[in-house]
C-alpha cells in the first residue's frame, strides 16, 4: 500500500515539473491563483511555497537566468597526424 502512495507522489511531482516547463505562463497564473486562495484561508506558509518566482533573464518564460551568458567556443583546428 505504501508503494502506491510513493509512486503516486512521484507521478504527481513529475507532472507538476513538466507542466511548469511546458506551459510556464499558464503554470504561473495557476500557482498564483492557488497562492491567493491559500493566503485567504490563512495558510501563509503554503501560500509562500506556491507563489511563482519573479521572471528574470529574458522574461520570455523560458526559465533562463540573468547570469546566462553566451558561450564562446574558440576551438583551434589541429591537424591530424597520420603515423
Amino acid at each position: 500500500m505504501i508503494e502506491y502512495l510513493i509512486i503516486a507522489v512521484l507521478v504527481i511531482w513529475s507532472a507538476v515539473v513538466v507542466f511548469k516547463k511546458v506551459f510556464p505562463k499558464t503554470s504561473n497564473s495557476v500557482f498564483s491563483k492557488m497562492s491567493i486562495f491559500c493566503e485567504q484561508h490563512g495558510w501563509q506558509r503554503l501560500s509562500q511555497c506556491l507563489k511563482p518566482k519573479i521572471a528574470s533573464g529574458c522574461a520570455g518564460g523560458c526559465g533562463c537566468s540573468v547570469d546566462d551568458k553566451p558561450i564562446s567556443k574558440n576551438v583551434e583546428v589541429k591537424p591530424v597526424k597520420w603515423n
